[in-house]
């Protein structure tokens, strides 16, 4: 028969155990941020899709988005904005260049559009060449929170918000983003071909940077609030403090079984 001082020791391994699952971190939040889903609930997006898998860019920025501290911004042509392309362009690009277009369409960190206001120009993005880093212009307009971006090839406005919630943000476009490293000094109407790599080169010292975007011609959908956005980071730090208080509720059950033994 066990003893009266004996219980509390052997029901320390329960009490013990009981805590360290309150402790233990929970699954991952349902619904993780994927741009290949977010592309594919848009549906005008094939064209994007298909270049982002041949290219292996999609598996990339997915790894990025396990790992980053600053988020992604993408920019995502629709299918029109291909279409819009001088024929053959996307054929005339060798597999390197490909991926440094798509490259071009994503900037190292989340970008929310009230956040590109205070943006200091020129915005570096993930694709780079001999001349180093691509970059590319955003303007505003404070009154109706709209977004261009320019290039030194076209002047492309945001024309709507697909998904904006941290670490990722992903905003349509109706025009590809050219940088001129590939497709040569700036001009209005049709893209052409890319230019060969010499002369890319030499346009790209040329162009200039601080360019100004025309005016946006479409609404961007509304940011989410900044309370909503906090949301997230508030239930988590509501559920680690509960934890806490669990444990220390099985701890003292402990000494009041130990003082109600020993009385």
């Amino acid at each position: 028969m066990v003893s009266h001082t004996a219980l509390p020791l052997l029901l320390l391994p329960f009490l013990f155990a009981a805590a360290a699952d309150d402790l233990a971190p929970g699954p991952s939040p349902p619904g993780e941020l994927n741009l290949t889903s977010i592309l594919e609930s848009g549906g005008q997006y094939s064209t994007l899709l298909r270049l982002l898998q041949a290219t292996k860019i999609s598996e990339q920025l997915t790894s990025q988005l396990k790992n980053t501290y600053d988020g992604l911004t993408f920019f995502a042509p629709n299918d029109n904005a291909f279409t819009k392309l001088k024929t053959g362009t996307l054929n005339g690009l060798t597999d390197q260049q490909k991926i440094q277009l798509l490259l071009y369409h994503v900037l190292p960190r989340y970008y929310s559009v009230t956040t590109f206001q205070t943006a200091s120009n020129p915005l570096p993005t993930e694709a780079s060449g001999p001349g180093g880093m691509y970059s590319v212009n955003v303007t505003t307009t404070t009154t109706s929170h709209l977004v261009n971006m320019s290039t030194g090839v076209v002047d492309v406005p945001i024309s709507s918000t697909l998904s904006a919630k941290f670490p990722l943000a992903v905003y349509s476009v109706d025009d590809v983003l050219l940088p001129v490293q590939l497709f040569g000094t700036s001009h209005k109407g049709k893209a052409s071909a890319p230019a060969p790599a010499g002369q890319a080169g030499a346009a790209a010292g040329k162009a200039s940077a601080g360019k100004k975007g025309g005016v946006p011609k479409s609404d961007v959908a509304a940011e989410p609030s900044a309370a909503e956005e906090a949301e997230d980071s508030n239930n988590a730090a509501a559920g680690r403090g509960s934890a806490g208080w669990t444990t220390i509720a099985a701890f003292a059950l402990i000494m009041a079984i130990v003082n109600l033994v020993g009385a």
